[in-house]
């Protein structure tokens, strides 16, 4: 995806299947969500641009 992650809190993206929601502070912001064991995962920004992201789920 081109444009730029969301920056507001509890904006929710999609990422492999999964959703993963904003939570934080300014400057210490992360991205929560399950990975596919239905563990807690923490991911950067820089971490979802690389697995890739989008506003809505796909198929």
């Amino acid at each position: 995806m081109t444009s730029p992650l969301p920056t507001a809190p509890y904006s929710v993206v999609w990422s492999g299947g999964h959703p993963y929601v904003r939570e934080g502070d300014e400057g210490r912001t992360r991205w929560v969500g399950l990975d596919d064991r239905g563990r807690p995962l923490s991911l950067t920004d820089a971490d979802l641009l690389r697995r890739g992201w989008s506003r809505t789920q796909r198929s």
